[in-house]
């Protein structure tokens, strides 16, 4: 497949026709609207049209294929405004012979262009899709603000709308993590670095005529108090209080109010329930990673092909214990590095010993036990005698989870070992593992769950879970991340969509295997 192609689209009627004609061949695709004729016409105009496509993509085609519909020649500039990334195919949706050839040469695209074939080519009032309801007025500075998190159809429209009712100067004021933390999976946005990369660069290939700046904002109003120079604050319906807040302040700072425009919000096509909002959302963007691999597992040539390794880990009340069982059911093998931990604190055991010869005889009960609650005393009032028993207990605990892992395999042959251990990342062991797999949920329903499971109190409990790495911690280091926050039949799902994807990789990885020892067979008989 290409990766990125572009699209001439003149019969705005079959624009999903097009799309769905094209989506087998490209992951992205570039829209021109050829409609020179109508180029007169003030940019916001075509704000209406542009959102329609935007909404019927979402609604009709395949998510997969990414879409940015390029406003820039609608300045009167043509193509010559237009900067994009390189474009391996270029599409037609009519017989424009001439434009194709300039763009092609203008993209410099290697292949010959491609025209796609119409049910009808109508003559066609573009002027049904133009709104001349809004004011059609044009601002030299206008300003945005939001999460954007992974650019989706309603960042486009939003930003979009923003574009074609500017000047001169676009402000995207894009928010910080301590603002982000009461979203829903605030530990899988993206870091503001790369948003703002993200947006920048999808606003130069939309149109880059403009000047854009793009900037960290720590409070909901960013330099919207500040600057004397802005002219229109562009809102969505649920931000329009926001934006009269904005002008509430800027009166009080003896600025001039910003214009307002409010945009409608993006209802999802998606008709499945569960915890997905109604509307296109960053919020649904992230509920679909879970169970998803946010990144390729890294090669561990100091571990066996056999078995998979998976490490799980997770805050206290993430549901760890609960995806073992799950991972169970569907074949898994399960150790339990904590339950394993208790068993090397018994006498006679190396770290038994170790352990004694540190902390004394004191923490000793009368059946020659080791009492952890008066060993816990001690180590979680005193952080450096805490990393001693760390340094005592995680190299011997290491070492019987890998001697098990083997036992486990060679008892019942499986494919699949999940070690399950809080500690995994702290104690590095990482490395250990083929891949990393995470349960988060929000520290307040983790604060509710300790309580009830643990009768704590919520004091108590609250210093457990700031005790803890932070879920955006854990985040970043693995592969694969779960939330059990919402139903059960939810939390299944993420198992089941998991679960698929590790085994179509050690089905190859098998295969890979079977193609190397039947070469290595074939080379031994030469």
């Amino acid at each position: 497949m290409a990766s990125t192609g572009l699209l001439v689209i003149s019969n705005i009627k079959q624009v999903g026709t097009s799309l769905r004609a094209i989506e087998k061949y490209v992951g992205k695709i570039y829209i021109h609207l050829n409609i020179q004729a109508e180029k007169c016409q003030p940019m916001p105009t075509w704000g209406h049209l542009i959102s329609q496509l935007y909404v019927d993509h979402n609604r009709s085609c395949n998510r997969s294929l990414k879409m940015s519909i390029l406003v820039g020649s609608l300045r009167g500039q043509g193509i010559n405004a237009l900067q994009i990334n390189p474009v391996d195919m270029l599409f037609c949706d009519s017989y424009y012979p001439e434009l194709c050839e300039r763009m092609r040469q203008h993209f410099d695209i290697p292949s010959q262009p491609i025209y796609l074939e119409q049910e009808s080519n109508p003559a066609i009032d573009i002027s049904e899709y133009q709104s001349f309801k809004d004011s059609q007025k044009m601002y030299d500075t206008v300003v945005v603000g939001g999460t954007f998190d992974r650019i989706h159809a309603g960042h486009k429209i939003f930003l979009t709308q923003a574009v074609v009712r500017c000047c001169r100067r676009l402000v995207v004021g894009v928010t910080t993590e301590g603002m982000n933390k009461s979203k829903t999976l605030s530990e899988l946005i993206l870091p503001v670095g790369k948003r703002i990369e993200e947006i920048r660069g999808f606003l130069t290939e939309i149109d880059a005529s403009l000047q854009y700046e793009v900037v960290p904002i720590d409070d909901p109003f960013g330099p919207t108090l500040t600057d004397p120079d802005m002219d229109m604050i562009v809102v969505s319906a649920e931000t329009q209080r926001g934006g009269q807040k904005v002008n509430e302040l800027r009166t009080k700072n003896n600025l001039r109010p910003l214009e307002i425009y409010c945009i409608n919000i993006v209802e999802s096509s998606e008709m499945g329930g569960g915890p997905k909002e109604k509307k296109v959302s960053s919020s649904n963007t992230r509920i679909d990673l879970l169970g998803t691999r946010l990144k390729q597992p890294e090669p561990r040539p100091n571990l066996y092909d056999v078995p998979y390794v998976i490490g799980l880990t997770g805050g206290i009340a993430s549901g760890k214990s609960i995806m073992c069982n799950r991972l169970l059911k569907k074949g898994a093998q399960v150790l339990d590095c904590d339950k394993i931990a208790h068993q090397i604190y018994e006498p006679d055991q190396v770290c038994y010993n170790k352990i004694i010869d540190h902390f004394g005889s004191g923490i000793i009960d009368v059946d020659k036990r080791i009492n952890r609650q008066k060993l816990s005393q001690i180590v979680f009032n005193d952080s450096k005698q805490l990393e001693a028993l760390n340094n005592i207990v995680w190299p011997e605990l290491l070492v019987e989870v890998k001697r098990r892992i083997r036992a486990v395999h060679d008892q019942h042959q499986c494919d699949v070992v999940v070690i399950e251990a809080a500690i995994l990342l702290k104690a590095g062991w990482d490395n250990e593992c083929h891949e990393v797999w995470s349960t988060v949920v929000p520290p307040e329903l983790a604060v509710q769950r300790i309580v009830q499971r643990n009768n704590l109190s919520e004091e108590d409990a609250r210093k457990r879970v700031a005790s803890q790495m932070e879920n955006s911690e854990v985040v970043s280091k693995s592969h694969i991340v779960f939330s059990s926050q919402w139903s059960d039949e939810f939390t299944q799902q993420q198992v089941d969509k998991a679960w698929s994807i590790l085994m179509k990789d050690i089905e190859k990885r098998k295969q890979k295997q079977s193609s190397s020892d039947d070469s290595s067979i074939n080379n031994s008989r030469l």
